[in-house]
């Protein structure tokens, strides 16, 4: 009876140990030099990665925590949460409800990956984490116009960049900054020539070469992948490649059917190609999600699909009623999103004014009108058809009246 009484004790003595060993942080610091390339690690932060672009934060954000219990002195969970804060912004970059914690969780990833960098024999996994966090600090102050801070962000970007880049075995990650740095370098200054000095600290860029570095990152890295593809859909419409704009875009509403920004541009390409049945119900679904208070459905998405539900309604099935209805919920969300002058809320504005023309409501149009070539810019194809409009409204006015008097 003392043997099994002993035996049991050692057995479950034995267990204590082990079951210390598997929860002890400070051993999976130990074990796993580098996680990025680790199998395991990988299998684990999947289904998290996986649930958090599809707008599942809750149940991305548990498995983050768990990996920063394992894994307390690695960059890589704070690098994942802080990730998980950026895509709560995407939807409307506008909203900096979140800016704090990504900025947290970035400048905690840098420490840590700074104290890693210090003491490990291979520098590749730490300043790719360094490169990473640094990045996405400048993404998010660029979004703010904070350039200062935007421009000593991206070099220190660049500066570890440059020390993990010649390394094959996480090449296609790093192609990710390379085909991101190629495109906007020569991309931002022609579009925003103010920002030109600042550039020029820079080394030039190839937005051709950008663009196909992306796409092998799209296709073949395990971190990158779905932020390539983020800025691919995004650099395939500024390129009017509207058809791997829809073939991206369907493939990735497909694969994360909940992520309001994947959704939205799928709305928005099968419109532009003419896929009406797939963008009418596309943005049906958007709709639908907002008004149920889906995690990341807002305005921003909304004024994308009720503008094409109204478009569709309006010229295609001549449903004037739901035309109305859907212009007039564009311009509901264009206002809450403060973008009175983009095109959806003048094009939406625009397009009643042709319905209330249709219907013989003459001074309801010249209100629209008006309303138009108030916010619009006069070089604009919607300025211009509003004073067209317009003009054609006084001189039929004029018409009538002189037939009056005839």
């Amino acid at each position: 009876m003392k043997k099994l009484v002993l035996t049991v004790w050692l057995t479950g003595l034995a267990f204590w140990a082990q079951a210390q060993a598997l929860y002890d942080p400070s051993a999976f610091d130990k074990k796993y030099d580098g996680l990025l390339k680790h199998p395991g690690v990988q299998i684990e932060a999947a289904e998290a990665i996986n649930q958090m672009y599809n707008y599942k934060f809750y149940e991305a954000d548990k498995e983050f925590r768990w990996l920063r219990v394992r894994y307390p002195s690695h960059p890589m969970p704070y690098f994942l949460m802080g990730l998980s804060e950026w895509w709560k912004i995407v939807p409307n970059t506008d909203v900096t409800d979140y800016d704090d914690r990504c900025l947290a969780y970035m400048d905690t990833t840098i420490t840590l990956a700074e104290r890693l960098y210090d003491i490990s024999e291979n520098k590749v996994e730490p300043s790719f984490f360094l490169a990473a966090a640094y990045a996405f600090k400048g993404r998010l102050y660029s979004e703010r116009k904070k350039w200062a801070k935007a421009t000593v962000a991206g070099k220190n970007a660049l500066k570890y960049f440059e020390k993990c880049k010649n390394n094959t075995e996480f090449s296609p990650e790093l192609l990710f900054g390379d085909g991101m740095y190629n495109y906007y370098s020569q991309w931002i200054p022609e579009n925003y020539p103010l920002l030109k000095p600042i550039l020029m600290f820079f080394p030039k860029g190839n937005k051709t070469q950008g663009i196909k570095q992306l796409e092998t990152t799209a296709n073949s890295a395990f971190y990158t992948r779905i932020e390539a593809r983020y800025f691919l859909l995004q650099i395939y419409s500024m390129e009017n490649q509207y058809d791997k704009a829809y073939d991206l875009a369907k493939y990735m509403t497909e694969q994360f059917p909940d992520n309001p920004f994947f959704e939205r541009y799928y709305a928005r390409s099968a419109f532009v190609r003419g896929r009406l049945a797939e963008a009418e119900s596309t943005s049906k679904d958007i709709l639908t999600k907002i008004e149920r208070g889906q995690s990341g459905y807002e305005a921003v998405s909304g004024r994308t699909a009720a503008y094409i539900l109204a478009y569709i309604n309006h010229l295609y099935y001549k449903n004037l009623s739901v035309a109305r209805e859907n212009y007039q919920k564009a311009i509901d969300y264009a206002k809450q999103t403060n973008s009175t002058d983009a095109g959806y809320y003048l094009s939406s504005v625009l397009n009643l004014g042709k319905i209330a023309t249709e219907e013989k409501n003459v001074d309801l149009a010249r209100t629209y009108f008006k309303e138009v070539m108030d916010k619009a810019d006069r070089k604009s194809s919607q300025y211009k058809e509003a004073k067209k409009a317009l003009d054609d409204s006084k001189k039929s006015r004029r018409e009538e009246r002189r037939k009056r008097r005839e």
